[in-house]
C-alpha cells in the first residue's frame, strides 16, 4: 500500500512510463506551443531535485517554491516530497508589479516557515536577486534554479522514510485579517483527500479508460490548494493526464478555458463561481458554434459562494455547445481540510433551495441556496453552536465543523491557533473537530454554505451575509465586474452599523458613476431593505483578493477606512 504520493509516482513511472502526466499550453492556446512530461520523466526530474536537496542536508527542512506557471513547479514540489522536505508553495514575484503587500507576505512566509532554501524558475530567481535590498532575508537562503539541476543527479536519490504523519507541505492561508498561517498537511492527509476527491468525483478505473486517461483541464494557480490538490495531484494519484495553462492567460482571455475543454475533452474541470461568470461575458455566437462541451462530466464550482443564477445562465448559454446542467458540481472545502470536504453527485443537477422569504420583488438577487453536496467517505460534517459546543438539528444554521483523516495536522508552530481551530469537541460526538469559520446548514444530509462567521453583518438586529449584498449590487448594472464587489459594515454613529459596498467597474464606466451608484443603492434597498452608507467604485483589479480569488472583505474595509482605495471619479456619499 502506498505511504505517499512519492510511492504512487514511482509505481506510475514503472508501469506506464511513456504516458503523459501533464500537458502545458505555453500561450494558453490549444493551437500554440505545448510542453508535456511523461511519468518516467516526471519521476526522474523529481528525484533529481530531491537528490540535490538531500545532498545538502536539507531533509526535514522547508523549501519555499516560487515558480511561474508551468511544469517546473510540479517537478520542484514532487522533488521536495521525494526528499522528505516540506514544500511551501508561494506566489512568485511579479517584477515591478510585486508590491509592498506581496513582499511583506513573502518575508512572513520565509520567517514563519523557517525556510532554508528557495526553489524557482530562472527568471524568478533572477528577480529575487534584484530585490536583495528589500529582502535581506535572502542572504541566509540558498536559491536554486531547479531547471539547472542535471538529470543525472537523480541517480544519487535515496528514498526517504515517509509515514502518514510525515509533513508533506505547508499550505499558507491568505492572511486577510492577520499574518498568514501555515496549514501542516501530512502525507496521510494528502492521500486521504485524494481518495475523497477520486470517489466523490467518480474518477473510477472504468471512467479513466472511457476518457483515455484525459481527465483534467485546469488554469487554477498551483500555489493554491484547489489548483494543486485538485487537478495537479489527483492526476498523479490516478496516473492520468492533466492539461494545464496559466491563470493569467485565462484572465486575459477566458474563452481559452472552454476551448481547451472542447479540444481535450476532459472529465473534470472547474473553478470558482467568478470563472463561469467570466466565461459568460465572452460567450459570442462564434465561440459557441466552435465548442463541444458534451464530454464535460464534472464542472466543479467552489472556493467562493456558488450562485444559482450563474448555474442557470451558464447552462442556458452553453447548452447549445453540449454543456449539461447535470455536469455542474458545487463543492466545499478548505486548506485546513487539505482540500475537499463535500461534493455533489456526478450526473445529477445541483440541489437548489428557494429563498424562504422571497417577496413580490424577488429576483435573481434572492436566488436559491445551492447545495454543495455531501461529505466524502470517511468525512464527518456537523453544524455546531460554537459557543455551546453543541450540534444543531438539521435545517438550522451554525458553524460548519469537520472531522476525518483529511483534516490537516494543525497550524505550523502555532499551538494556540491549532487548539482553537483544530481541537474543537462536540457534545455526544467522539474525536476532535475542525472549526471551519464558515456558516451553513444540512438538509437531507447535504451541506448548504451560507457565509463566513467573521464576515456576517448584524444590522438593526438582523443577520446579513455580505455575498448576498454583493450579488444584488453586481446585478444592478453591467459595468460592475462579477465577483469583484466587497460588502462590509462600518459604525455609522447613532445609526449603528451600516453597509458599505466597494465595487470594481469596467475601465470606461467613469462617466456613469453616479447612475451606477444610485442603482446599487436601489438594488440593496429593494432586495434587503437596507439603506447603504456608502457606495465606492474602484478601478479593475484593485479590490484585495486571496490567492484563490476570494474577496478579502476585512482588507477592503481597512482600505476604505484608511482612504487608500483606487477610486473611479469622486467617492460617492462620503
Amino acid at each position: 500500500m502506498a505511504r505517499s504520493l512519492v510511492d504512487v509516482l514511482t509505481t506510475h513511472a514503472s508501469q506506464q512510463p511513456d504516458r503523459i502526466a501533464y500537458r502545458y499550453l505555453v500561450t494558453g492556446d490549444c493551437d500554440g506551443e505545448t510542453r508535456d512530461i511523461s511519468y518516467a520523466r516526471l519521476a526522474r526530474r523529481s528525484r533529481a531535485v530531491a537528490a540535490w536537496l538531500q545532498e545538502r542536508g536539507l531533509a526535514g527542512s522547508r523549501a519555499l517554491l516560487l515558480y511561474p506557471p508551468g511544469l517546473e513547479f510540479i517537478c520542484g514540489y514532487l522533488g521536495c516530497l521525494s526528499a522528505g522536505v516540506a514544500a511551501v508553495p508561494g506566489v512568485p514575484p511579479q517584477g515591478r508589479a510585486h508590491n509592498h503587500r506581496a513582499l511583506t507576505r513573502m518575508k512572513r512566509l520565509i520567517a514563519d516557515a523557517d525556510t532554508k532554501v528557495i526553489l524557482g524558475g530562472r527568471e524568478v530567481i533572477a528577480a529575487l536577486g534584484a530585490m536583495a535590498e528589500h529582502l535581506p532575508e535572502l542572504a541566509d537562503l540558498t536559491c536554486v534554479v531547479t531547471e539547472d539541476i542535471p538529470d543525472d543527479a537523480a541517480d544519487a536519490w535515496l528514498e526517504p522514510e515517509l509515514g502518514a504523519d510525515s509533513v508533506a507541505f505547508l499550505q499558507y492561508t491568505s492572511g486577510s485579517t492577520s499574518a498568514p498561517k501555515g496549514v501542516v498537511v501530512t502525507h496521510g492527509n494528502l492521500l486521504d483527500n485524494e481518495r475523497v476527491i477520486t470517489e466523490l468525483m467518480g474518477h473510477t478505473p472504468d471512467v479513466i479508460d472511457e476518457y483515455d486517461h484525459e481527465m483534467f483541464v485546469s488554469w487554477l494557480p498551483v500555489y493554491h490548494d484547489m489548483g494543486l490538490i485538485g487537478p495537479v495531484l489527483n492526476a498523479v494519484y490516478l496516473g492520468v493526464t492533466a492539461t494545464l495553462f496559466s491563470p493569467l492567460h485565462f484572465l486575459q482571455q477566458p474563452t481559452r478555458w472552454l476551448t481547451a475543454v472542447s479540444r481535450y475533452r476532459p472529465h473534470t474541470s472547474g473553478g470558482p463561481n467568478f470563472a463561469y461568470e467570466l466565461a459568460l461575458k465572452h460567450a459570442t455566437p462564434e465561440l459557441l458554434d466552435g465548442l463541444d462541451l458534451g464530454s464535460w462530466k464534472v464542472a466543479f464550482n467552489g472556493a467562493e459562494p456558488v450562485r444559482a443564477a450563474t448555474l442557470r445562465r451558464f447552462t442556458e448559454t452553453f447548452g447549445r455547445a453540449g454543456f449539461r446542467r447535470a455536469a455542474f458540481y458545487p463543492c466545499y472545502g478548505l486548506a485546513e481540510g487539505t482540500l475537499m470536504v463535500t461534493g455533489g453527485t456526478v450526473d445529477a443537477p445541483p440541489t437548489l433551495l428557494a429563498a424562504a422569504d422571497s417577496g413580490p420583488h424577488a429576483g435573481e438577487a434572492d436566488a436559491a441556496a445551492v447545495g454543495c453536496g455531501r461529505p466524502g467517505p470517511g468525512v464527518t460534517v456537523a453544524i455546531a453552536d460554537a459557543e455551546r459546543g453543541e450540534e444543531l438539528p438539521e435545517g438550522e444554521t451554525g458553524e460548519i465543523w469537520v472531522s476525518g483523516a483529511g483534516v490537516a495536522k494543525g497550524y505550523w508552530r502555532n499551538a494556540l491557533a491549532t487548539r482553537q481551530t483544530f481541537r474543537a469537541t462536540l457534545a455526544g460526538r467522539e474525536g476532535r473537530f475542525l472549526r471551519t469559520g464558515d456558516l451553513g446548514f444540512l438538509r437531507d444530509g447535504e451541506l448548504f454554505v451560507t457565509g463566513r462567521l467573521k464576515d456576517l453583518m448584524v444590522i438593526d438586529g438582523r443577520n446579513h451575509y455580505p455575498q448576498d449584498l454583493e450579488l444584488a449590487a453586481e446585478m444592478s448594472h453591467p459595468a460592475l465586474r462579477p465577483g469583484c464587489t466587497a460588502a462590509f459594515s462600518v459604525d455609522a454613529g447613532v445609526e449603528g452599523e451600516r453597509p458599505v459596498l466597494v465595487a470594481e467597474v469596467v475601465p470606461d464606466a467613469a462617466g456613469e458613476a453616479e447612475k451606477i451608484t444610485d442603482l446599487v443603492r436601489a438594488a440593496i434597498g429593494e432586495a434587503h431593505g437596507l439603506p447603504v452608507r456608502d457606495v465606492v467604485l474602484v478601478h479593475p483589479g484593485t479590490i484585495p483578493k486571496t490567492s484563490s480569488g476570494k474577496i478579502q472583505r476585512h482588507a477592503s474595509r481597512a482600505a476604505y477606512l484608511e482612504g487608500t482605495l483606487s477610486l473611479v471619479g469622486a467617492p460617492a456619499g462620503r
